[in-house]
């Protein structure tokens, strides 16, 4: 009889189609479609060899790829891999305030586990890839393991590795737009490239401009499956509805009895009180339908963005066997829009200054005797309504360094890079929670509403600048009540990182089987965050939502690394063996001294057939926010087990964390066991399969308020969890729980990754096709395998099968593609446990969804003409109460635009 709503935390994250060459589980000699024989890169390894068989298997996304579907950012077409989960996008954390940030989540275990590079170096934006300017990515390797020993703290899950065209010369220049079915998420780009040699052909330079808009969908009425909810039925069974609306809760004021109990009696707009407008059925706080609100009516399905992206580089052989470079690059991503509504409980005395004859009659009739609760939903607030996120995201960058060689095939290279990431946001329209309780209570003194506490002027608690307010029907709080009891809050911070590196690689001598292959080198960086202004309010705890709190902090790392790769066996087309070892020390300045290392080896039979394994202990540092956060705020709802007989449901429940300067790297160990089958006897065709096995230990994370919860209840009084955690108000209603950053979970998850691409001529042009499948037997978190549950009110909720099949024809003139993208259906969450005893969920099970996306080009001399159509036949996603990581939440979308090239 209650309704079960998922937490809404406001917490403190395209190159046209000109070919189509598929992706593959790259293991050999990279393909000359991809890679010119100038360039040799192994992104899972320090060893740079053409003909070197890297044991850890990596997928390459290459420019048709990145083309498939028209994604705006490179996070997006990463998404489609079956490998990686859409975490943070702007369509998957609408109502956050990190929405405007694109990670990198691979497996499903967190994007800080996902480690991103830019031509093989780390640089500041790579927690959020909008950054990145995709007219001039060339590919993107994706190492399905993990690579700590070759390339530092974070790559447990895997590397992502953008490979820039840095020698592309000639014009790019492109437009594009497009437009949901449903008539929002209006999206329009331009992109321009320039590139030349000069000097003789000795440097290079290229420039690049990219701008974005996209317009969002900040309305769900023609989404109905994004407004769900749990709601518990007169039987005690649960069931997912549509537009479940608490009874709690009203835009022009709900009225509860002092516990919380609804009347079934609302101020109607007008300010006059009438019944509340149920739906079609009603249980305890819950009525599915009607003319209530939920909160998350107000929510975007998908937040609107502005970006810019400016980026140069410069090149130039000091010799021929010396090279200089330098990168410089400019981002900036902004926007504005409706956030959610506050949804207070306040209390009204009866002698309240807007309180009507009529109203007061009323009240008495229905037996409402002296002070009772308003429930508001606080959506008629000033000009917006409801409370506004507004931010500002820009990233300077810069990088210089050298690549040479000497000696007999002997290659080193250096680098450093400079970035700062700048933002500035702010959360407006939120209640001053002392100005917005004086205001509320407002009496008459000589017929004039005037704030209690000023009624006495003999008093000392008074505030001449107290501003009456009138909750009592919706467009009833004045501009002047707005002005005054309103404020928001405003945070500026800067991160920094410098990173700086060297590296030998080279061949000192042969076994009896040929050359023996080492890489050494070091890693030096330094990250850094800085807060530079926190508003007075924050700082006085005085807003009612969200107080900005300063994280300032830093730590630097000192690494020194090594690999080597010894040949074994060499008979010529018959067996090729060779193993392979690394190892990285890091000296951090917070935690001291840590090892990560890989032994693997691979096996290539007759030159078609490659069987690969490796074994690597991989670490993930903690970040400086884990380090250093001062203060998160959260709002939530929790299952509080402590409230009656069978515990009860308490929403908007603020949930505070912190960071933890005693904090331990994560320690991981991954197993990766599989191999490749490129047949001689059907050229164009490959296939790769790969097992996997990770397991994560002294995972740092943050407890969640309902596991406090339960722990607490479970008669565990010596828990540290315990201690001090919970808050409660004097009626026994949680006023806050605390939590913060520990080293206390463990994750675990084992798989299958499997690839599949053929690649053959046809007429005047070429037909490709092209699979990719992941089946995840289970990922487990501390213990609990959520694979399989797929709604998107589950933590890490992770289907058992997702693909991806592509068909494409490409020539000189036409081009065009069929893709279709699988997401395997499952259990939409765990059950809800209540005294031990689970309760069922009837409609609990969720079907899967297969979408279908078109793509077609027409070639006309530099031009070139080409439309997509995602999501053709508009498959909704299963009904959920916020967004879904796993399925689509947007429909049918159609976008189209022109390249010209020369």
């Amino acid at each position: 009889m209650k309704f079960v709503q998922s937490g809404l935390y406001a917490g403190t994250a395209l190159s046209m189609l000109v070919s189509l060459n598929p992706a593959y589980a790259q293991s050999a000699t990279p393909s000359t479609d991809m890679v010119s024989d100038e360039e040799i890169v192994v992104s899972g390894s320090r060893i740079q060899r053409e003909g070197f068989d890297a044991p850890t298997p990596t997928t390459v996304i290459g420019e048709a790829e990145l083309a498939l579907g028209n994604r705006p950012s490179i996070a997006q077409v990463l998404n489609d891999t079956p490998q990686f989960r859409a975490t943070s996008t702007p369509s998957t954390t609408p109502g956050n305030t990190s929405s405007g940030v694109s990670t990198a989540d691979m497996r499903g275990l967190g994007s800080v586990r996902t480690l991103t590079l830019l031509n093989g170096h780390r640089f500041a934006g790579a927690n959020d890839l909008n950054i990145v300017p995709q007219s001039l990515v060339k590919r993107i390797d994706v190492v399905t393991g993990g690579a700590s020993a070759a390339w530092g703290s974070g790559a447990v899950a895997g590397v992502v590795n953008i490979i820039l065209d840095d020698d592309f010369t000639g014009w790019r220049m492109g437009v594009q737009s497009g437009i949901s079915s449903r008539g929002d998420m209006a999206r329009y780009g331009a992109d321009v490239a320039w590139g030349t040699d000069f000097a003789g052909g000795r440097g290079h330079f290229m420039v690049a401009g990219e701008y974005m808009n996209e317009r969002g969908a900040l309305s769900r009425d023609d989404r109905p499956n994004l407004e769900s909810g749990l709601f518990q039925r007169a039987d005690g069974k649960l069931e997912l509805v549509r537009d479940p609306n608490s009874t709690q809760l009203y835009n022009g004021g709900s009225i509860l009895g002092l516990t919380g109990a609804p009347r079934n009696l609302v101020f109607n707009p007008d300010g006059n009180i009438g019944a509340f407008p149920l739906g079609s059925v009603t249980q305890g706080v819950t009525t599915i339908g009607g003319g209530g609100q939920n909160i998350f009516d107000y929510v975007a399905v998908s937040t609107p963005y502005e970006r810019v992206n400016l980026f140069a580089r410069a090149s130039y052989d000091l010799t021929d066997s010396l090279k200089v470079w330098a990168n410089f690059s400019y981002h900036r991503m902004a926007a504005d829009y409706s956030f959610f509504p506050e949804t207070p409980a306040v209390v009204i005395m009866p002698d309240n200054a807007f309180l009507t004859q009529a109203n007061r009659n009323q009240l008495a009739a229905a037996g409402v005797a002296g002070p009772f609760l308003l429930g508001r939903v606080l959506d008629d607030v000033g000009a917006s309504g409801v409370m506004t996120f507004k931010y500002s995201r820009r990233n300077l960058e810069g990088a210089i360094g050298l690549e040479g060689s000497f000696g007999d095939g002997w290659k080193y290279d250096a680098y450093y890079n400079h970035g700062e990431i700048r933002l500035n946001q702010r959360l407006n329209n939120q209640r001053i929670k002392s100005r917005f309780t004086n205001g509320v209570d407002a009496v008459l003194v000589n017929g004039t509403p005037t704030c209690r506490i000023n009624a006495d002027a003999s008093t000392t608690n008074n505030d001449p600048n107290c501003v009456p307010i009138n909750l009592f029907g919706n467009g009833s709080i004045s501009d002047a009540a707005a002005a005054w009891a309103f404020g928001g809050s405003h945070l500026i911070y800067t991160i920094k990182l410098d990173a700086a590196g060297a590296s030998v690689s080279g061949q000192p001598f042969s076994t009896w089987a040929g050359p023996v292959d080492i890489a050494v080198g070091t890693d030096v960086r330094w990250e850094k965050q800085v807060t530079n202004f926190v508003d007075p309010l924050s700082l006085a705890n005085a807003l009612g939502t969200l107080n900005s709190s300063a994280t300032n902090g830093s730590f630097n790392v000192k690494e020194a690394f090594a690999e080597v790769n010894v040949p074994l066996l060499d008979i010529t087309d018959t067996l090729k063996l060779e193993v392979n070892g690394a190892a990285r020390y890091s000296d951090y300045s917070t935690s001291g001294g840590i090892w990560s290392w890989k032994t693997g080896g691979t096996l290539r039979v007759v030159n078609d057939l490659l069987f690969r394994a490796v074994y690597s202990r991989d670490i993930r540092s903690p970040n400086i926010t884990e380090y250093y956060l001062s203060r998160s705020t959260n709002i939530g709802s929790v299952f509080d087990p402590f409230q009656g007989p069978n515990g009860t449901v308490q929403n908007n429940v603020v949930v505070y964390g912190g960071g933890n300067a005693n904090l331990t790297p994560e320690i991981a160990h991954t197993l990766t066991l599989g191999g490749s089958y490129s047949p001689s006897f059907v050229p164009g065709f490959r296939l790769s399969v790969d097992y996997y096995d990770i397991d994560i230990d002294n995972v740092i994370t943050s407890v969640t308020a309902n596991d406090i919860l339960k722990q607490c209840f479970a008669a565990a009084p010596n828990d540290p969890t315990c201690k001090g955690t919970i808050v409660r108000e004097a009626n026994g209603t949680i006023g806050s729980i605390t939590n913060g950053f520990r080293n206390l979970a463990n994750y675990a998850t084992q798989g299958l990754d499997i690839e599949a691409s053929y690649r053959v001529p046809l007429g005047d042009g070429n037909l490709s096709f092209r699979a990719l499948a992941n089946h995840v037997f289970n990922l487990k978190i501390n213990g609990n395998d959520v694979s399989g549950f797929v709604g998107g009110d589950t933590a890490f909720s992770t289907p058992k099968w997702r693909g991806t099949g592509t068909i494409a024809f490409d020539n000189d003139s036409f081009g065009a593609n069929l893709r279709v993208r699988y997401v395997d259906g499952g259990l939409d969450r765990p059950l809800t446990v209540v005294n031990n005893v689970p309760v069922p969920i009837v409609n609990n099970k969720v079907g899967s969804r297969t979408y279908i996306d078109l793509g077609a080009q027409f070639k006309a001399g530099p031009f070139t003409l080409f439309g997509n159509v995602n999501n053709l036949f508009d498959r909704d996603p299963p009904i959920t109460t916020y967004t879904s990581p796993n399925f689509d939440v947007i429909g049918r979308y159609i976008s189209g635009g022109v390249k010209l090239s020369f």
